[in-house]
């Protein structure tokens, strides 16, 4: 691995546990279950991209995503 892939592979992988860490505050068992399947599959899907650019968006788009879901269990703390 080169230095730039070894510091995106940590990224990604910072990414899953905030993702999942996220996750465990959910309420509703279901959902918990639903959340972490779909997060699972999504990495698992993505798991050979070599490409810097999409890597570099897919962990964006991973990060929005992780927001969003915060956002949410805040409001419905709230």
């Amino acid at each position: 691995l080169s230095p730039s892939q070894f510091l995106r592979r940590q990224q990604v992988l910072q990414l899953y546990r905030k993702i999942l860490r996220a996750i465990r505050e959910v309420p509703a068992e279901a959902d918990r279950h639903y959340l972490k399947d779909w997060a699972r599959e999504e990495f698992r899907r993505n798991k050979d991209a070599t490409e810097e650019d999409a890597i570099r968006m897919m962990i964006t788009q991973g990060n929005m995503q992780l927001r969003e879901l915060q956002r949410t269990l805040k409001l419905a703390k709230s």
